[in-house]
């Protein structure tokens, strides 16, 4: 979306001189990005579920990522805050995870969600 809005990162992607504009949007990106940056891609991913979002054993629930590295004073809330505020970044997940799907799918059928595009 922000490529469609016309804002683009200056300068190259690789040595090789491919532009940063010259890369689609959508699924033709991953054919056009250079091998090594998808490697770098895939290992930075790795690197933050190996080393910092890390599940704590024996948490208070399940997808406990307090790790230590952050703390926005979750043990300051009662019970029901907490819960409440667990259930909507459930749900909020949710809702992120179908915008995202409906996106592909309507990309790979050939039509737009957004609007004059």
């Amino acid at each position: 979306l922000v490529a469609e809005a016309g804002i683009r990162l200056p300068g190259n992607i690789d040595y090789d001189g491919t532009t940063f504009a010259s890369i689609p949007n959508g699924f033709g990106a991953l054919d056009a990005v250079p091998d090594a940056g998808i490697f770098q891609i895939i290992g930075f991913v790795g690197f933050l579920e190996v080393v910092v979002m890390k599940d704590i054993v024996g948490g208070e629930f399940v997808g406990d990522f307090r790790n230590g590295l952050l703390d926005f004073g979750w043990d300051t809330f009662d019970a029901e805050t907490q819960l409440s505020k667990r259930a909507i970044e459930l749900n909020q997940g949710r809702a992120a995870m179908m915008g995202i799907l409906a996106l592909m799918v309507h990309e790979q059928l050939g039509v737009s969600l957004i609007p004059s595009l």
